[in-house]
């Protein structure tokens, strides 16, 4: 599969040159956003190369020779083929294929580092305030669509590679009832991606689902299933996820935590830490969920915990990554003293990872 895909842009690498790459590129963007045959003139004003309008002209015709655009016999501008169209599709592929090994090699440089400086935090912030702490490993938020790309595995199979914010890439199969033909392929991709590109997830909607359908005429089905795969990957898989936990001990402090099963309960979640992903699992998922959240009594998840208040705040390792603090004690906690040190220590691990990126 992946040297399919690789194939049709290191072909077109090799027949364009750098120029009339751009120029090509230029030309595909310019007529997604808006529809219009494009002339020599927009070119100009909208890329870095400084060439005049008769060079940029001739490069143009050079385009129309090699089928990757065509010009309307009612325009002096171009538009692109189908051939063109691909181009573009493999070079978007191309291009989030490169970022998201960028990103591999940079987490991996990191992750000793990132290991200890968790561990240690857990640790000091557990000192400082005397009460039990956790820290989450980064996970990727990916509740944003970055690019859709459908291509075929057999006559009754279509694979989507869907990616999200953080450059996550997933894949799902598609089931088709008869072999879609690469124009078609083509359209669809560019129906998906011109109307979702950037989106959240909540924003894809009912009105938006209905438009896609209709626009892709008998091909609706799959776009339903292409839809359904999207928003299956873009839950967040909390399950590779590290969290590091420390001052459990500091529970039995506290009488009201002390007495009875609740310490048992309390430490058992802990280390167990089922109950600590599910919470770190609903702050990820809220967008809107980026500073300090407190979690009172009843409030807090969780058997055994209805005498505890949970302060969580989520921090940034950059690349669409956040990972989650937390401090749990009892209900009479000392607030301010805990704000200031979750505040304190979340700005500190922004600033050690963005400095890094």
């Amino acid at each position: 599969m992946g040297k399919e895909k690789t194939e049709p842009t290191t072909q077109v690498l090799s027949e364009l040159s750098e120029r009339k790459t751009k120029i090509l590129y230029a030309i595909i963007k310019d007529y997604l956003e808006t529809g219009e045959p494009v002339g020599s003139r927009t070119i100009s004003k909208k890329t870095d190369l400084n060439l005049s309008s008769a060079t940029i002209r001739n490069e143009m015709s050079d385009l129309v020779d090699l089928g990757y655009i065509v010009q309307p016999h009612t325009s002096a501008g171009r538009i692109p083929t189908d051939k063109g169209y691909r181009f573009y599709v493999d070079m978007l592929m191309r291009d989030k294929l490169i970022e998201v090994e960028e990103l591999k090699e940079s987490i991996l440089e990191k992750g000793e580092r990132l290991d200890r400086v968790l561990q240690q935090a857990a640790r000091l912030l557990a000192d400082n305030t005397n009460y039990a702490t956790m820290i989450t490993s980064p996970m990727h938020n990916q509740n944003r669509l970055k690019f859709i790309q459908l291509s075929r595995i057999d006559p009754e199979h279509l694979v989507a590679v869907i990616v999200l914010g953080g450059n996550v890439i997933r894949n799902k199969v598609i089931p088709v009832e008869e072999e879609i033909s690469d124009e078609t392929l083509l359209k669809l991709n560019m129906l998906l991606n011109t109307n979702l590109n950037g989106m959240p997830i909540e924003q894809i909607n009912l009105g938006m689902i209905a438009k896609l359908r209709e626009e892709a005429g008998i091909h609706s089905e799959v776009i339903t299933d292409v839809l359904n795969a999207v928003a299956s990957v873009m839950e967040i898989d909390t399950s590779d996820m590290e969290i590091y936990t420390s001052g459990g001990a500091n529970i039995f402090k506290y009488p009201e935590l002390a007495a009875g099963e609740n310490a048992q309960e309390i430490i058992q979640t802990l280390e167990e830490k089922k109950q600590l992903q599910e919470i770190v699992t609903q702050t990820m998922a809220d967008e809107n969920n980026k500073g300090i959240q407190v979690y009172i009594g009843q409030e807090t998840p969780g058997t055994g915990m209805k005498d505890c208040s949970l302060v969580t705040a989520t921090y940034e390792l950059g690349e669409g990554m956040q990972g989650t603090i937390g401090i749990l004690g009892p209900k009479r906690m000392d607030y301010e003293h805990v704000l200031k040190s979750l505040t304190k220590l979340k700005s500190e691990l922004d600033n050690i990872f963005k400095s890094n990126n």
